[in-house]
């Protein structure tokens, strides 16, 4: 065999490993990880975006595993279309719509504080393409409830300020109020944007979806006050079917603890 020919077989032996995932190594991944990758779809909180995650969907991404972090309509890199029209149902659509159009299944769904209101209304949709949630320091609405008459004292009043003056939105709270690291306060207020006002005020419609997820999980942040967690939290210890995490992180636990939350997220996946 001439040396032309060897480098040619040579070349071709790679492509083919390549292609069947023996070189997967290559880009970071292993056969090992390709037989455990696991979809995530990251949802985050009240003034927040799909940014907050940034940390997390990477850590994640580097074992393989694939992520989804949506933006809200109307919050961070969507702000633009912040606006009255935007309810409760236009964030739940936004979740279902990407189940839909990028045809996951097998999802592990975690949702951050807010973001368990959209959650909870999002699997009446998906219900049968999520095998596990994650309530991660969030709220956990029934039937019938309101964003509004759960809210801190702080974002009730921000609420009832900017539907006084006609606003669409109301504007957060500081990092510091969320207990952020001091390291990562400044960078965290420069993302923070106006709340739509209208997700809060919409009743939501659930029939049980959530609860029939099999495989379901609580992560409490207690040095962050809110009662509705804390009822959240200790109604999923005394119910069997959910599994509990404390942590001490602040309630940006995406932001402050990314590793410890990365690990739990694949544990309980």
């Amino acid at each position: 065999m001439s040396d032309q020919e060897h480098h040619a077989l040579t070349r071709r032996n790679v492509l083919s490993a390549a292609t069947t995932g023996i070189g997967a190594a290559a880009l970071g991944a292993t056969p090992a990880m390709a037989q455990t990758r696991k979809t995530f779809v990251l949802v985050h909180g009240a003034w927040h975006g799909g940014w907050c995650w940034r940390r997390v969907a990477d850590l994640l991404e580097r074992q393989g595993h694939k992520v989804f972090a949506p933006t809200l309509t109307g919050l961070a890199d969507r702000s633009h279309l912040l606006s009255k029209d935007v309810v409760l149902d236009t964030h739940i659509t936004d979740i279902a719509n990407l189940f839909k159009w990028e045809d996951l299944k097998d999802v592990c769904f975690v949702v951050h504080s807010y973001g368990g209101w959209p959650g909870s209304g999002a699997l009446e949709h998906i219900g049968d393409r999520v095998s596990s949630i994650v309530w991660l320091d969030a709220f956990k609405p029934e039937n019938g409830q309101r964003g509004v008459d759960f809210s801190s004292e702080f974002s009730r009043k921000a609420l009832q300020a900017a539907v006084a003056k006609g606003e669409p939105g109301r504007p957060g709270p500081r990092a510091e109020a969320f207990g952020v690291n001091e390291k990562d306060r400044a960078w965290v207020d420069s993302k923070l944007t106006p709340q739509p006002n209208g997700v809060a005020l919409q009743p939501i419609k659930l029939t049980g979806a959530r609860e029939k997820v099999a495989k379901k999980t609580y992560i409490r942040a207690p040095k962050y006050p809110q009662a509705s967690f804390d009822k959240a939290h200790a109604e999923c210890k005394a119910d069997k079917s959910w599994q509990t995490f404390e942590t001490t992180a602040g309630h940006d636990v995406m932001v402050d603890a990314p590793d410890w939350l990365a690990d739990i997220l694949v544990k309980v996946s």
